[in-house]
């Protein structure tokens, strides 16, 4: 009997992962139609719009959770390399005129006519996927190999340009090489090297150089460069203590740029204050603590690097978008997990999830 029992548990979910990652979805749609119901109208007539297109997403994502919850993770290895190769002609689309959608000098859509999507985005899980299949073989931290690789995919989205999610996915890759054990020595190698590349994008982009300038002196162009970290923080500053109360925002009414995507948090900060703002870090913390827990109970170094790789791609992207939003590092155009607007970042993260609850089943209890 205890057997039976035993057997059951190993083979259920992390609930208490599901149920907070639930809640940060659920939470983001309220967001989300805070933070856009007065451009929604403004553009199409109907407050709901925004809302309505999360939640069709939200609602393709869970199935997608739920599909890769019971899909067992092992058989990733085998179909890494062809997601790999799939994204990596993906990423090159977005340039191809007629399929690649060219906004305000970026390319990073692809239109098919009934949708559009992210490539950029598929890219950091597929990028989890396959340095864990690739670094959990036999074959192991090849230095070169995987600089080259590297190079490549980081290469694509910066010529899109999208420093942000280059920078994302190359902290989310480096850091999986060396959770599979590599040498420090490595690391000593690539770090001047990033910090280098880092400073000349900056120094050859006219836009970087300004955000990077206001990130020094926010006082700097108030009405240009740095009108829009400015009112980050004000709608910060305005929540207070317990905020200023839900559909009360100020900032929302076409002050605040992005206040749907990259700057949902200071709509949270503006309506819930200080005290919403910690409660919600701290629903980031424990769904990381139980990703972390996860990644300590997998069966084998395959499902260790895939859960590590999937915590940290979130917690990675959650503390850069935080950290942009004080004014702790320039803005980038990171969205916040689970929150912000946005339906390809929407439905890879939450196949993340999906893919950790597959692993948590192999977790013995």
């Amino acid at each position: 009997m205890v057997k039976r029992l035993s057997k059951i548990k190993q083979g259920s979910w992390d609930w208490e992962l599901f149920f907070v990652f639930l809640g940060l979805c659920i939470f983001g749609l309220l967001m989300v139609y805070e933070a856009s119901s007065a451009s929604a109208l403004r553009d199409f007539g109907d407050k709901f719009a925004y809302l309505k297109d999360q939640s069709r997403w939200f609602l393709i994502g869970l199935l997608v959770t739920v599909f890769l919850s019971y899909f067992d993770y092992k058989k990733l290895y085998g179909l890494s390399f062809f997601m790999l190769s799939g994204v990596i002609v993906l990423l090159m689309m977005v340039f191809i005129p007629g399929i690649g959608i060219s906004t305000m000098g970026a390319a990073r859509w692809i239109n098919l006519g009934f949708f559009s999507f992210q490539p950029a985005e598929i890219a950091k899980l597929v990028m989890v996927i396959y340095l864990a299949s690739w670094f959990s073989s036999k074959e192991k931290r090849r230095f070169l190999a995987f600089m080259m690789l590297f190079s490549l995919v980081v290469g694509l989205i910066l010529l899109e340009p999208d420093m942000g999610t280059a920078m994302v996915l190359s902290i989310l890759s480096l850091a999986i090489y060396f959770f599979s054990g590599a040498s420090l020595f490595h690391f000593f190698v690539v770090l001047p090297a990033g910090i280098l590349g880092v400073v000349g994008l900056i120094m050859v982009a006219p836009y970087r150089l300004s955000r990077f300038k206001t990130f020094l002196n926010l006082g700097n162009d108030p009405l240009g460069g740095s009108y829009h970290i400015n009112q980050v923080l004000i709608a910060i500053g305005s929540g207070g203590i317990f905020g200023l109360g839900i559909g009360q925002s100020r900032q929302k009414f076409e002050y605040l740029p992005e206040a749907m995507t990259d700057s949902i948090f200071a709509i949270i900060g503006e309506e819930l204050g200080f005290f919403g703002a910690v409660a919600l870090i701290g629903a980031f913390l424990f769904f990381l603590y139980r990703g972390y827990k996860i990644a300590v109970g997998a069966p084998n170094l395959l499902g260790r690097l895939i859960a590590m790789g999937i915590t940290f791609y979130i917690g990675v992207q959650t503390v850069i978008n935080l950290a942009a939003m004080v004014s702790l590092i320039p803005l980038t155009g990171v969205p916040l997990p689970f929150i912000s607007y946005g339906g390809t970042a929407l439905v890879v993260e939450m196949a993340g999830v999906g893919i950790l609850l597959n692993i948590s089943r192999k977790v013995k209890k």
